[in-house]
């Protein structure tokens, strides 16, 4: 029963890196990361720590001068000064100067006073409204300080060990000098932490989840009917009633690893059926209370532990064990996963503490489950489950919790999913319509839908009481059609969102990101944390209030930073730089194109549409030049890190709209691929230099459809846009 691969650390840093003094070292990981190490005894910590896997960097330009009093480093970014003490950091002795602000850092300089942005929180569980967040890597003054001392380290096995040397006589810190430049920020901090892993194209769908009692043939109905009525889905959950909760001894049920085969006589055929409509599928985890002897895989697994299993003495839950944690995984799990369980929600809600000071069961979990998923190095893995703190980035995805139903939850999740890309954490999954208590109004259903869109993750979930509705056609017949439309959307943009997925994989920037990213210099970036960029081309701004009940329509303020901007479906125009209030209809969902944007979606689809489409439409918005290149794989190997994918490139270079020659491996994308062009944002004066079929109503101009194999190009003169 071996334990998950260990991941190929390359945590110390190269000689020409660091510079020491007594009792100091200094790294220079790139031009703007400066560790800082303090040794009581001179003895520094070249293991990787639960968040710095990859301290061997390629090493950056920087002078030193070492004298016996101070030491000076600069970089083309840094400046650090340090006036060399016995007792180490104080400060009156250590500081950092970016040279691009004149911003100085000094010792014990709080995240506070840097303006910190915060990161992201835990969990959303029994959350009504807003919660507190963690301090992130990006902050208005341009700096931020990770104090990695608390966490533990990597031994040679793999495996998470306390550090030799405590606080008290040591300090390990890792100084970020990014001033404006937050996609530097993130690109250097994915380098030296690990990178944001690619996704599994599949998740990008929507995806069905309750808690709820239900029978094999209750789910397999309901995903007929979803099918029947032109809803798709690409993921169905399985709550955690699909194990046995009945138990007959000390564990309340929680906890369970035997299919209960009252609900699920033939859970083999239950997940083949899945398969065969296209649908993947988790099973839900609450591992705390070990293994009662009423499991199925007890008497392998305390074997396995050295038990007798005719005691029926109950397996401890001891993630902090190695033995445990490989039987925990062999036994328990991969049984499933050769049944056809593609991945796992791991809701852990059981505190942070083990046997191991400071080491959180949760990060643990989410460490092995992720590594072991990949063990075969074939399968792109991923585990569903709740933040674990720094370098969680590396397991994708986030479970937000069990949410209270209301407005003001819903308000908070845009500021709290786009806040998490300083952290890197992108892949945020919420209960869409809210997780608990008393139903809200369709209309709040509705608006959580829309948002759940234009969100990293869509899953339709709550709890089981009774009167809960997350079925769209369960809702009044306009908000059913609404929601439909919206969830169908979804599917059409995959082609978009996996494109950012590739981005995210290969910079660290996420999918939802806050408005400063594009804009530190306007206060309104700042102010404004209820609308947010969605991938380089949008941004999204979803309605979080009711309509008015004179109207009919949602009233807010949505700003639009510098440049020109179009409504992203009627191709509305605005001039940037100005807070407008926008009136929207229970239909409407305002998001916005930028000037240039390029956005690829696949057509609409009552099911599937996860595949590489054999028709794409292309929507085209004028006002600047601009390239995008549309990112394809096959969706579920790790073989793109062997170069097998493909990049077809758009631009749009002085009004003229080029489809490029796609490049890289083309066998994983249709022979021949129809693709629509549709500018939109344009009037209809368009039509005198230009053949198409136009849309007064969406500003829009849709040329004819071509069809193109991969080796070849198209072009068109969009003469007077």
């Amino acid at each position: 029963m071996p334990l998950p691969p260990v991941p190929s650390f390359k945590s110390v840093a190269s000689s020409k890196a660091i510079v020491t003094a007594p009792n100091v070292r200094f790294t220079v990981l790139t031009d703007r990361i400066i560790r800082i190490e303090y040794s009581k005894d001179n003895n520094f910590e070249d293991r990787p720590s639960q968040v710095f896997w990859y301290r061997d960097q390629p090493v950056p330009k920087f002078k030193k001068t070492v004298t016996n009093k101070t030491i000076e480093i600069e970089t083309d970014y840094l400046k650090l000064v340090y006036k060399i003490a016995r007792a180490g950091f104080a400060r009156n002795n250590l500081s950092i100067m970016l040279k691009q602000s004149n911003v100085t850092w000094r010792f014990g300089d709080t995240a506070r006073k840097a303006g910190n942005l915060k990161g992201t929180a835990r969990t959303l569980d029994m959350v009504a409204g807003a919660t507190k967040l963690e301090d992130g890597l990006v902050s208005k003054a341009g700096w931020s300080v990770v104090d990695d001392m608390q966490t533990l380290v990597f031994d040679e096995s793999g495996w998470l060990v306390p550090r030799t040397h405590t606080k008290k006589d040591s300090k390990d810190l890792y100084f970020f000098g990014y001033g404006r430049d937050i996609p530097a920020l993130l690109r250097d901090y994915t380098r030296i932490a690990g990178e944001i892993p690619m996704i599994p194209r599949y998740i990008l769908g929507n995806w069905w989840s309750r808690y709820y009692e239900y029978t094999q043939t209750e789910l397999q109905t309901l995903m007929k009917e979803f099918r029947e009525r032109d809803v798709p889905l690409s993921v169905c959950i399985v709550d955690m009633d699909w194990h046995v909760t009945k138990t007959g001894n000390a564990s309340s049920g929680w906890t369970g690893y035997t299919w209960n085969r009252e609900l699920f006589p033939d859970p083999q055929g239950f997940i083949d059926w899945l398969h065969s409509q296209g649908l993947r599928t988790a099973l839900n985890l609450h591992p705390a209370q070990g293994v009662h002897p009423h499991e199925e895989q007890y008497e392998d697994l305390a074997q396995w532990m050295g038990i007798d299993p005719a005691t029926k003495k109950p397996i401890p839950f001891d993630i902090a064990d190695p033995r445990f944690a490989e039987g925990y995984l062999e036994t328990l799990h991969h049984s499933h996963e050769k049944m056809g369980i593609d991945f796992w929600w791991m809701d852990w809600q059981q505190g942070k503490k083990s046997r191991v000071a400071r080491l959180d069961p949760l990060w643990v979990l989410n460490h092995l489950h992720f590594q072991d998923l990949g063990r075969d190095e074939q399968k792109r893995p991923f585990v569903f489950s709740r933040w674990g703190g720094l370098g969680n980035h590396r397991y994708p995805i986030g479970f937000s919790g069990d949410t209270v139903i209301m407005w003001r939850s819903l308000a908070f999740q845009p500021y709290f999913t786009s806040t998490a890309a300083n952290v890197a954490y992108g892949w945020w999954s919420h209960d869409i319509g809210g997780h608990m208590f008393k139903d809200g109004t369709p209309e709040l259903y509705l608006r959580w839908v829309q948002f759940g869109v234009f969100s990293p993750i869509f899953r339709l979930h709550s709890t089981k009481k009774s009167g809960l509705e997350r079925r769209p056609w369960g809702k009044p017949e306009r908000i059913y059609q609404a929601s439909r439309d919206a969830m169908q959307l979804r599917h059409s943009l995959i082609p978009y969102i996996y494109t950012m997925a590739w981005r995210a994989h290969r910079t660290g920037l996420s999918l939802v990101t806050p408005m400063y990213y594009g804009d530190m210099d306007s206060a309104e970036a700042f102010e404004v944390k209820d609308q947010y960029y969605f991938g380089s081309e949008l941004f999204a701004a979803p309605v979080l209030k009711p309509v008015s009940a004179r109207t009919g329509l949602a009233t807010q303020k949505i700003w639009f930073p510098a440049g020109t901007w179009f409504n992203f479906f009627n191709g509305e125009q605005i001039t940037g730089g100005v807070t407008r209030t926008i009136k929207s209809t229970l239909e409407d969902i305002p998001v916005y194109a930028k000037a240039g944007a390029i956005v690829p979606l696949a057509p609409k689809v009552g099911w599937g549409g996860l595949e590489n489409p054999k028709e794409l439409d292309l929507y085209v918005f004028p006002g600047a030049d601009n390239r995008f290149e549309l990112y394809e794989d096959d969706g579920e190997t790790t073989d793109y890190q062997r170069g097998k994918y493909a990049i077809t490139p758009f631009t749009l270079e002085k009004n003229v709209f080029t489809i490029h020659r796609t490049m890289g491996d083309t066998s994983l994308i249709p022979a021949q691929r129809t693709y629509r062009v549709h500018l939109r944002g344009i009037d209809e004066s368009a039509r005198a230099s230009l053949s198409g079929n136009y849309d007064s109503a969406t500003r829009t101009l849709s040329l004819e459809s071509v069809t193109l194999k991969p080796s070849d190009a198209f072009q068109v003169q969009l003469s007077g846009l």
